[in-house]
């Protein structure tokens, strides 16, 4: 009677082998998480402007950034004393004072285009005790100084070095302008550059605490 054949053993892997299969299995996880990780910092926070679409004020998210030009602040100037007593200024201690933001940089043409738009909004809005506040981000202070001279901006200006802030608001290209209420509430927001129309809207919303919605202005160029 013939014996049976021995039983087969696979053939283990290499040492080689094994660490291919690791750096591959490595590589795969590293790349699921940096997918993860561009999904979650640059899609842009949709959450004000859904909110702003069925008619319902948001909450704005704030800041806490540095004072950068004070500008000319007329009938404001006690609000933006008070608030930069320490050198810095919170949209906390702008409670009490409708407020509209604008993002921009020095290096963003379409901020270039907007630039009389604003200024002329901030010349109506001061007569409304409406603060008019430019937000300047992931800029040089020099070119951001020169810029305002160029354009004769007199509405108050504060800093943001990075994008922080911009993220934090769902800010993903400049300009935009958010019109604020003085109880806080996000009642409008325009993309891209703002018109003399929405402007006007805009600061009417902010005095009202009347919802406008979000609306499609000009150009944007993307954060840095």
């Amino acid at each position: 009677m013939n014996a049976s054949p021995p039983p087969t053993t696979a053939a283990r892997p290499s040492a080689l082998q094994l660490a291919v299969r690791l750096l591959g299995a490595g590589l795969a996880i590293a790349f699921v998480a940096l997918l993860a990780f561009g999904l979650t910092t640059t899609a842009t926070d949709r959450s004000i402007d859904e909110s702003l679409s069925r008619g319902v004020p948001v909450q704005a998210p704030g800041f806490d950034l540095a004072a950068f030009e004070p500008g000319d602040p007329g009938r404001l100037a006690p609000v933006w004393r008070r608030a930069t007593a320490d050198g810095r200024v919170s949209l906390t201690e702008l409670r009490g004072t409708p407020v509209v933001v604008n993002f921009w940089a020095s290096w963003c043409d379409p901020c270039r285009a907007e630039a009389a738009v604003l200024q002329r909004g901030w010349r109506a809005a001061e007569r409304q005790r409406v603060l008019v506040l430019g937000l300047n981000q992931q800029d040089a202070r020099d070119d951001a100084r020169a810029f305002l001279r160029e354009f004769s901006i007199t509405f108050p200006q504060v800093r943001d070095p990075g994008k922080d802030t911009a993220r934090s608001w769902g800010v993903n290209g400049i300009p935009e302008t958010f019109f604020i209420s003085r109880d806080r509430d996000v009642v409008g927001h325009v993309i891209g550059v703002v018109s003399d129309d929405q402007m006007q809207l805009g600061i009417t919303a902010a005095r009202t605490g009347r919802p406008v919605g979000a609306r499609t202005g000009g150009e944007q160029r993307p954060t840095r």
